[in-house]
């Protein structure tokens, strides 16, 4: 790998602050400085720039208990994005894996690897997600057959897919889905007459949120979190 390109991948500066940096004279290989921006680095070699060496960050894979009031976007003009919430350089780099609304909380899974986010979002992977969640109304016994054997949801033909609905008291119970239709939890209680006042994400998957983790905090996954997603 060239030296210019290695040093943009372990660092925030741009191709062309790397130049200036060599040229500086501030980027050793082997405590030895190096100016060419072709230079190719070797595995053996020890890149360091201003006396810090360099690591290429390789694919990163993050979880994060989103807030209320923040998005699972890049963008938007009334709420923050969670990527601000994720000290880590190039965090441009990463994206995020099934979203949330701004009015919902728990886990969020981000990374930078394309194909194993993928597997979570792709309808065909069938990755089941688990929400707790607060109704308007109170909740009947009922509603687990409902959920088991489809519901039909305003505006789109067919039943949704069998869906475990879990009754914890009157007005709370669990929800685990294996599809990501649009604002499919509030939409699947909404068509038997009741409201969403509360939803938290608990668990993508096998990946269930950590629960040290406060509102706002996140941490890297593990290798066997990594591993459960095929």
């Amino acid at each position: 790998m060239r030296l210019d390109k290695f040093i943009c991948g372990s660092t925030e500066l741009t191709r062309s602050l790397a130049k200036k940096a060599l040229h500086r004279g501030d980027v050793t290989c082997n405590d030895e400085i190096v100016k060419s921006a072709d230079f190719k680095v070797q595995n053996e070699h020890v890149i360091r720039l201003n006396g810090e060496q360099l690591h290429l960050l390789g694919a990163r894979f993050i979880m994060l208990n989103k807030p209320l009031n923040t998005l699972c976007s890049t963008v938007d003009e009334h709420y923050p994005s969670v990527l601000g919430l994720i000290d880590v350089v190039k965090v441009d780099n990463l994206h995020i894996a099934g979203r949330l609304d701004a009015d919902t909380t728990g886990l969020t899974l981000i990374t930078s690897n394309g194909q194993w986010s993928h597997s979570i979002t792709s309808p065909k992977k069938h990755c089941a997600k688990r929400y707790l969640l607060d109704v308007a109304e109170p909740l009947n016994e009922t509603l687990i057959d409902t959920f088991k054997h489809g519901i039909a949801l305003n505006n789109e033909d067919g039943l949704t897919k069998p869906a475990l609905l879990e009754i914890l008291s009157s007005h709370q119970a669990r929800l685990t889905i294996t599809e990501g239709k649009y604002h499919q939890v509030k939409r699947m209680l909404a068509a038997v007459g009741n409201k969403v006042i509360k939803l938290h994400r608990e668990a993508i998957g096998d990946i269930e949120l950590d629960p040290t983790l406060a509102l706002g905090e996140w941490r890297y996954l593990t290798t066997d979190e990594i591993q459960s997603v095929k």
